[in-house]
């Protein structure tokens, strides 16, 4: 399976001749102005340790207000909201007003909170921004704080520009995303102050660009839409006794064969608008009997054999087909020589929106084809929303603006197998697209592991990318 290099366009200067007047200098970017001043920006907001063992969102949050009051923001557009059971966990919100108050407004999410990160681990302080070799180390670099810094930029520079936007812009910094069994703002925000939250569609992390081996662009992802997180708990119980006298009633057994049916059980293709998108644009990057089969799967003529080569050739691809469920822990028995009274393992399944958890445990309880292993939901579901549409006037403006800065990668809408806010807002009926317009390395860039980092290049591109994207966005 080899990635066909997509050819760049270049632009080409033409040299003036000896004695002709020299040519005027190019008009500079706005988009890309101000960079010393979001540099101190995205510094601070880095340098806030905003983990939840140690820091603290609403001090992030206060910084954050600060500057946008500074750039002349009224304070009557500026709020920090601290809910009061939880301090530390405060959410900025704010908002420029637009001159047609008909128009539904557009929201832009970031959260604010962070991974923990252990110092003994890191080659460098995890809470001090190092800039080293192109790169931006710190907790938080990318994950996400490298939107949320990217849209108070754009809040400022849009006061300082005197943008009058079309549709009212809204701008919401949460804390809780990375630990919302604790505390989410985004779920704090909806039941206690809604209007904060309410839009036509709102723009979040989620979606990014992938680089090659050697730093080069290969495509632009927009994230449409997100796998239901469930875990199931299953259970067997027998009486036990002694090893010495064992029966065919053996706890353990019976749970590791429930467990091997569901380990070699694949759930149905189920492909949803935004993935068959994914694999007809995906195609182009390939070749052979693997872009036939992408390219199949995107225009809903693939056959079972073309799905079965396209899960076995990625495993993300796998993920992209279909609702998966693999189980991740198991545990069970008392005592080496006694035979075992209760086992328990934890399913973990991915759920394609549109399908319900009970409907799949229904299904587990079929494959574990036996009346005496219990499955059980391991803790409450969340949100079951269904995946946003496929919105053509923001993917225009995202492949319009994407063509001038990165031209020849194509733009690809995927769907996202983790989860973000994103599931807390879709369920809430407003529409939630994840472009952040930032371009991440193979490896992931580190993001909730070790040394976190970010290329230089990429946090300025996505700077210049979003505040682009959000002038578009509001102006229509």
């Amino acid at each position: 399976m080899r990635l066909l290099r997509l050819p760049c366009v270049a632009a080409v200067a033409a040299c003036a001749l000896l004695g002709q007047p020299a040519a005027a200098a190019p008009k500079a970017d706005p988009a890309r102005a101000g960079e010393a001043d979001f540099r101190a920006l995205y510094r601070e907001l880095v340098e806030t340790d905003t983990s939840l063992s140690s820091g603290s969102c609403t001090l992030a949050a206060e910084r954050m207000a600060a500057r946008l009051v500074a750039a002349g923001h009224a304070k009557d557009d500026v709020e920090v909201i601290v809910p009061p059971d939880f301090p530390r966990q405060g959410n900025l919100v704010a908002r420029i007003a637009g001159t047609d108050r008909k128009l539904p407004p557009v929201l832009l999410l970031a959260h604010i909170d962070v991974v923990e990160a252990k110092r003994s681990d890191w080659k460098r302080d995890p809470f001090k921004l190092v800039e080293e070799n192109g790169y931006f180390y710190a907790r938080g670099a990318v994950d996400d704080k490298a939107m949320a810094a990217s849209f108070v930029d754009a809040f400022i520079r849009y006061r300082q520009e005197g943008y009058r936007p079309k549709r009212t812009i809204k701008l919401a910094l949460t804390c809780g995303e990375e630990t919302d069994s604790v505390f989410n703002g985004v779920q704090y925000l909806l039941a206690t102050a809604p209007d904060t939250l309410a839009a036509a569609f709102a723009v979040n992390e989620g979606g990014s660009g992938s680089l090659d081996e050697n730093g080069k662009p290969v495509s632009f992802g927009v994230q449409i839409g997100e796998k239901i997180y469930q875990d199931f708990t299953l259970t067997v119980t027998a009486p036990g006794g002694h090893s010495a006298r064992p029966t065919d009633d053996n706890a353990i057994g019976r749970l590791a064969a429930a467990v091997a049916r569901i380990d070699r059980y694949r759930f149905p293709v189920n492909i949803t608008e935004a993935t068959r998108g994914f694999f007809r644009r995906t195609s182009a990057l390939y070749e052979r009997q693997v872009a036939q089969d992408l390219a199949a799967a995107g225009n809903g003529t693939a056959n079972e054999a073309a799905f079965a080569r396209i899960a076995a050739a990625n495993p993300l691809w796998n993920a992209f087909l279909r609702t998966t469920c693999i189980p991740t822990q198991l545990a069970g028995g008392h005592a080496p020589n006694a035979q075992p009274q209760h086992a328990e393992a934890n399913v973990n399944c991915r759920i394609m929106p549109g399908e319900s958890v009970d409907a799949v445990r229904a299904r587990l309880a079929e494959i574990a084809a036996d009346p005496g292993v219990e499955i059980a939901l391991a803790a409450e579901p969340g949100p079951q929303p269904p995946a946003p549409p496929l919105d053509a006037r923001i993917m225009k403006s995202v492949e319009a603006i994407a063509a001038e800065m990165w031209p020849g990668v194509p733009v690809i809408p995927s769907l996202s197998s983790g989860a973000t806010d994103g599931r807390f807002l879709n369920a809430a009926g407003i529409p939630t697209y994840g472009i952040s317009g930032v371009f991440r390395d193979p490896d992931g860039n580190g993001v909730h592991g070790l040394d976190e980092r970010i290329r230089v290049t990429s946090l300025l591109d996505a700077r210049a990318f979003l505040y682009r994207l959000v002038k578009a966005c509001s102006a229509r």
